[in-house]
């Protein structure tokens, strides 16, 4: 008989995470633990407020109620949960922990046999904090750096990029961009025509999300390649994402299980994308590192033993007080230690 028990945790930051929305000193989190009476299995519950479609003043109590249904079933009702992706996501690990161990799937990677390339991310500052965080990054060995953009003045972001540039060509260094819905629609294209002259690999959310025809207007005329992010949050529905890549025709989208379907969900966009042609990537959303070895073992069953692309799973180091896992970067890859 399965057996769900729950616990609330903060995470704190070792240092503020600023994104576009605001800044982030700590992290609620709600570790799930399912038991079948011989294995055991612990899932991370991240819901981000003001972002996340299943944030709630009750969350606790929601998510009861799907241990609940758990208890009862034995399995996940997924339908039942299609709204709530971060909750499904935490019952999905656990699950499958309980099922496979911690060896979620098995993987060249949760062998640990390869590793998986990843991002550098340089959080939201002031000029001179960004500038000193990106050659932090690039001396740690990152070939690709995500900058986030949109918290300071658009022309020091400019600058930031163009030196960065005159330092690295995009050769040596892979620069993405994510704006987490910053720029005004009436500028975004113009701050995308600059920012265009700096070998830019794409740009995340440059304008706020619910904007179909606006968005699909700047995929169709932007020089960047642009991807979906907080554009995907809240359509749960099968087809309502096929029905959305085919209307705004982005270049890639970026995956988050959390956020975006827990991991059945994220398969789904991930079909869907396929199909219309759309690149796809996956990343954390400042889980603690429960949740962020889940979506690298499966990120690593999605995309295989061979990925080339960099993924977004190198927040594993922004926690005072994170849990410890069997995870490693070595350079510009996560590695998962062996005989774990």
């Amino acid at each position: 008989m399965m057996k769900a028990d729950i616990e609330e945790r903060v995470l704190h930051f070792k240092q503020p995470a600023g994104t576009s929305r605001g800044v982030y000193t700590e992290r609620r989190v709600w570790l799930v633990t399912v038991s079948d009476g011989s294995a055991v299995g612990v899932g991370e519950c991240a819901p981000l407020p003001d972002l996340s479609c299943d944030a709630r003043a009750d969350y606790g109590d929601v998510l009861r109620g799907f241990c609940d249904q758990l208890e009862q079933m034995g399995q996940i009702d997924y339908e039942a949960m299609r709204d709530y992706p971060s909750m499904l996501f935490g019952l999905e690990t656990a699950l499958l922990e309980v099922k496979s161990g911690k060896r979620l799937f098995d993987t060249a990677f949760s062998r640990g046999e390869v590793g998986i390339p990843i991002n550098g991310l340089v959080w939201m500052g002031n000029y001179d904090e960004m500038l000193r965080r990106m050659e932090e990054k690039l001396e740690q060995g990152f070939r690709c750096v995500k900058l986030k953009i949109g918290a300071i003045d658009f022309d020091q972001e400019l600058d930031l990029v163009k030196r960065i540039r005159e330092r690295f060509s995009f050769h040596e260094v892979e620069l993405r961009l994510d704006a987490n819905g910053a720029f005004p629609y009436e500028e975004a294209l113009y701050k995308l025509e600059l920012l265009s002259q700096y070998a830019i690999h794409s740009i995340e959310q440059p304008i706020r999300q619910g904007q179909w025809a606006y968005m699909a207007e700047l995929c169709r005329e932007s020089p960047l390649p642009i991807a979906l992010d907080e554009e995907l949050i809240g359509v749960n529905d099968r087809e309502m994402k096929s029905h959305l890549l085919n209307v705004i025709k982005p270049a890639y989208i970026v995956l988050k299980p959390s956020l975006h379907g827990g991991m059945a969900g994220c398969r789904e966009w991930i079909d869907a994308a396929r199909q219309h042609d759309v690149g796809t990537w996956i990343t954390s959303a400042l889980e603690s590192n429960v949740g962020l070895n889940a979506i690298a073992q499966f990120c690593s069953v999605v995309y295989g033993d061979h990925i080339t692309m960099p993924q977004g799973l190198g927040t594993g180091q922004l926690f005072t007080d994170n849990i410890a896992m069997p995870l490693e970067i070595r350079g510009d890859q996560l590695w998962a230690l062996r005989n774990s």
